[in-house]
């Protein structure tokens, strides 16, 4: 398994975007996210299937932290069961990868 990850979820605003990224950011459960949109999903919805516009939220943190992380945009996401997924990064320069670390370590980053 990787020590890194991309953790994405969707959201119906910008602004609740935002507010995901920001909020795990400033507890050090992410090192980064980006905000990114809009974009269309198509999905099925109580047996029904639709589509919509929603926002994309990408969210960098290490495997170590992705509980913590998952559980915030749980609880803090406006949605009842919203997309909450992870992809392991499985190469990537070794200054940012050390900088992540650093960065929901809560070390100087």
């Amino acid at each position: 398994m990787s020590d890194y990850l991309q953790v994405s979820t969707a959201t119906e605003t910008r602004e609740v975007g935002v507010r995901l990224a920001e909020g795990a950011v400033a507890a050090r459960l992410a090192a980064s996210g980006q905000v990114i949109g809009p974009v269309t999903s198509v999905f099925w919805h109580h047996g029904t299937q639709g589509s919509g516009e929603e926002w994309q939220v990408l969210l960098y943190t290490t495997a170590e932290r992705y509980p913590q992380l998952e559980r915030f945009v749980l609880d803090e996401h406006p949605w009842t069961n919203p997309q909450v997924s992870a992809v392991p990064i499985v190469q990537g320069s070794t200054e940012y990868l050390a900088w992540l670390s650093r960065s929901v370590e809560g070390a100087e980053a």
